[in-house]
């Protein structure tokens, strides 16, 4: 089984385009950071960077809710590729074709989505009001 769960924020906000065939695509990075104290006691931050796709209703309705900073749980399928980067060097890239979305919380006042407007896929459901309870607050973005 190929499955990645992963809560983080937007870093950019979603670009939406369309197939040749007219099926809309959004695409959008989402970056999940964990902090933890070494043995020396030196604190520390880690951040990692996921690449997510959104196909058709689901990617309409990501690219009308979702804003940059805003938190959310992504689910779907993982994929890796390597590139080479302007300075030469050998990157990896982390790519998540969503399957499942729920919208925590909005940038800057911590709301969920509307409850007016429930999302329904064929494989999960946004929540209505999640919790803002990230305790980090100073992400780079």
């Amino acid at each position: 089984m190929n499955k990645i769960t992963v809560i983080g924020h937007l870093g950019r906000d979603p670009e939406m385009r369309y197939t040749p065939n007219g099926q809309a695509v959004t695409s959008f990075s989402v970056a999940s950071s964990r902090r933890y104290t070494t043995s020396g006691g030196e604190q520390k931050e880690e951040t990692e960077w996921f690449n997510v796709s959104a196909w058709g209703k689901l990617g309409e309705t990501c690219n009308q809710y979702l804003t940059k900073g805003q938190q959310v749980y992504i689910e779907g399928r993982m994929s890796s590729r390597t590139y080479e980067g302007r300075d030469g060097q050998t990157r990896v890239s982390i790519d998540v074709f969503l399957n499942d979305v729920q919208f925590l919380g909005r940038s800057g006042d911590g709301g969920g989505a509307p409850a007016s407007e429930p999302y329904e896929s064929g494989v999960g459901a946004m929540a209505e009001d999640g919790p803002d309870n990230d305790p980090v607050d100073d992400l780079p973005f």
